[in-house]
């Protein structure tokens, strides 16, 4: 009967690890996802910014 509770726990810790190793590749996976869309919004708040920033000096340049 020992045997039984012993191998039933045990299979059960198993099952609890591999949950939770899901669970934190899932979480990890959301995480980067977010961190690569902020810096490719970074990207192109930066981009923008040059482009008005070079088109207010031609304006310049002219008047």
């Amino acid at each position: 009967m020992v045997r039984v509770a012993t191998y039933f726990a045990m299979s059960f810790g198993a099952f609890l690890f591999w949950q939770s190793m899901d669970k934190l590749h899932v979480w990890i996976a959301l995480h980067q996802d977010e961190k690569k869309e902020r810096l490719e919004r970074e990207v192109e708040i930066k981009r923008v910014r040059e482009e008005l920033l070079a088109q207010a000096k031609q304006k310049d340049s002219l008047a």
